[in-house]
């Protein structure tokens, strides 16, 4: 075993050695990851100081807490109805159909609510600081239907802080730090428990680094969002050029320096094969959805592509004679979010680079001419081929 790890470890450094050092992209390789490294050093800064702030807060607002439970809990009326109604959008689908009132801390409950609703609105009702009772004059329904005030609306459930889409920066730097310590004590042990602490340290490491939820950054399941792109430029040519342009897929690659191929299967389908990590090529197929010349092309990949991507490009008319060109995109990498923070390291995701593609057409079509995948283009290459320098 210590020599499978020995071998695969060798072979691991060889090839980063020989990816950084390439006589011809290394020197840019080296300074994109950098350029990288120092900007998540500044991120981890400014997070670890927003985590001191946090706990700093949380500490305070226990302390107030504790201190509370021992002095008079007599409250103004006034208050315990705000705090009761600040708890009614989590707890009813229709908090404004429920009326509150209070005299002397016993909360009267009245209006009108869904059965299966109403038991569990009095019980949270009940543990609201400062209500002494609650009064239930609430008339509840089976069903809303044909009652106005029941119509619509969605009762939002309460989820605890782990739960949640976003972590608090405290909450973040407890679980980085506790997923390190996974992470160490799984390097320094053997068998399933370490096994088990080396994938929830990742985990754990993983999530507190980019804030996303398990699903997202794995990309598994239906709820897994992936990453979303958007950019717009202005380009002092008509939306008529621009469009033609867009709409010639295989051409696409003279000036999208990340593409490598682009076929057109017609009926509105293509094939795309792009530049992957290490140069390692990824294809997927895709569809024209949506085309209006001139104004709009939206397209989305098909059913079983390698990487899910959906997008959506406007052209319209600016004041200045020009053409605004927007482009909205999302895209599910392989290994979910996760998988892109990994490639992004080397400049190998739609977010970096479609942003270089755009600014390369604008060159293209205000000046004639652009750089891309070392060679020279001008609007002539689109038809002859590419004009190397």
């Amino acid at each position: 075993m210590n020599a499978v790890k020995i071998a695969i470890s060798g072979f691991a450094a060889g090839a980063a050695y020989m990816y950084f050092s390439d006589p011809d992209r290394g020197k840019r390789r080296r300074a994109l990851v950098r350029d990288q490294s120092i900007r998540i050093s500044n991120r981890f800064t400014s997070l670890l100081d927003k985590a001191r702030r946090d706990a700093a807060n949380r500490v305070q607002g226990t302390a107030c807490a504790v201190r509370s439970l021992f002095r008079d809990r007599t409250t103004l009326d006034d208050i315990v109805v705000q705090r009761v109604r600040s708890k009614l959008g989590r707890l009813v689908s229709h908090p404004h159909a429920v009326e509150v009132a209070s005299a002397g801390g016993n909360v009267t409950l009245s209006g009108l609510v869904l059965r299966n609703e109403e038991t569990h609105l009095v019980r949270c009702v009940r543990a609201v600081p400062g209500v002494r009772s609650v009064d239930n004059k609430l008339e509840a329904h089976d069903s809303a239907e044909h009652v106005s005030s029941l119509q619509g609306g969605q009762r939002r459930e309460s989820r605890s802080e782990l739960m949640q889409q976003n972590w608090t920066p405290a909450l973040r730097v407890t679980a980085g730090a506790l997923g390190g310590v996974l992470l160490s004590y799984g390097a320094r042990k053997s068998g399933p428990g370490a096994i088990a602490g080396r994938l929830a340290g990742a985990a754990l490491v993983s999530r507190a680094i980019s804030n996303r939820q398990f699903c997202e950054l794995t990309g598994v399941g239906n709820h897994a969002r992936g990453v979303d792109v958007s950019k717009t430029i202005h380009i002092q040519a008509p939306a008529e050029e621009i469009f033609k342009y867009w709409s010639q897929y295989d051409k696409l690659p003279l000036f999208m320096s990340h593409l490598k191929e682009v076929r057109d299967l017609g009926n509105g389908k293509s094939h795309w094969v792009a530049e992957g990590p290490g140069g390692i090529p990824v294809s997927w197929d895709a569809e024209i959805i949506q085309a209006m010349p001139n104004k709009l092309l939206a397209w989305h990949s098909v059913p079983g592509s390698t990487v899910e991507t959906e997008g959506v490009v406007r052209f319209d008319p600016n004041s200045h004679g020009g053409t605004r060109v927007t482009i909205r995109m999302r895209y599910k990498p392989p290994a979910g979010v996760l998988g892109h923070y990994i490639t992004s390291l080397f400049r190998a995701n739609p977010k970096s680079e479609i942003k270089e593609d755009m600014v390369r057409l604008k060159s293209l079509l205000e000046i004639g001419k652009t750089r891309a995948h070392g060679v020279r283009v001008d609007k002539q290459s689109l038809n002859l081929g590419l004009g190397k320098a």
